[in-house]
C-alpha cells in the first residue's frame, strides 16, 4: 500500500485516540462556575469546522484586540466547547508528545489567524450544532459547527 492510502487511516486512528475520554458529563459541568459573557473578547471567530473524520473540531480565530484576547494565549487557560443543550464540554486534547493541540503565540499579534483543535469523541457534535466557546472567564456563545 502506498503512503498516500495509509495517511487518512493514520489520521483517523490518531483522532479517535485523542478524542477518547475528553468530554465531561453534565454532572461534572454543574460543579464549575459559569463564566461571564463578554461583549468584545478580543477575537473574531472565523470558522468552527469538523475535521479528522468528524472526531475533532477545528476552530480558527483572528485577534482583534491582543489585550482582551489574553485568555486565549495563556497556556494555563483551558479552552472548552460547551454544548448548551446537554451541558457536555469538549476539551483540547493533550498528547504526550505534542502537548495541547492549540496554537499559543509567544507574542499575540493583531490581525493574525490562530487555530485550536477540540476532541469530538464519538462524533458527538454534528454540522449545524450550536456551541459556546469558553476560555477562562470569557465566553463566546452561539457558534455554529460547519
Amino acid at each position: 500500500m502506498s503512503a498516500r492510502f495509509l495517511h487518512p487511516f493514520c489520521a483517523l486512528g490518531l483522532a479517535a485516540l485523542l478524542a477518547a475520554g475528553c468530554a465531561a458529563t453534565p454532572d461534572q459541568v454543574a460543579l464549575t462556575p459559569s463564566p461571564q459573557a463578554v461583549e468584545d473578547p478580543g477575537i473574531r471567530v472565523e470558522s468552527l469546522r469538523l475535521t479528522a473524520a468528524d472526531y475533532m473540531l477545528d476552530l480558527r480565530y483572528r485577534v482583534t484586540d491582543p489585550e482582551r484576547a489574553a485568555p486565549f494565549f495563556s497556556r494555563k487557560t483551558d479552552l472548552q466547547l460547551v454544548d448548551p443543550v446537554s451541558g457536555a464540554r469538549l476539551a483540547v486534547p493533550n498528547t504526550p508528545k505534542l502537548g495541547k493541540l492549540r496554537q499559543v503565540a509567544r507574542k499575540d499579534m493583531p490581525d493574525r489567524s490562530y487555530f485550536v483543535l477540540f476532541a469530538n469523541p464519538g462524533r458527538y457534535l454534528k454540522a449545524g450544532s450550536r456551541v459556546t466557546l469558553v476560555a477562562g472567564d470569557t465566553r463566546i456563545a452561539e457558534l455554529t459547527v460547519e
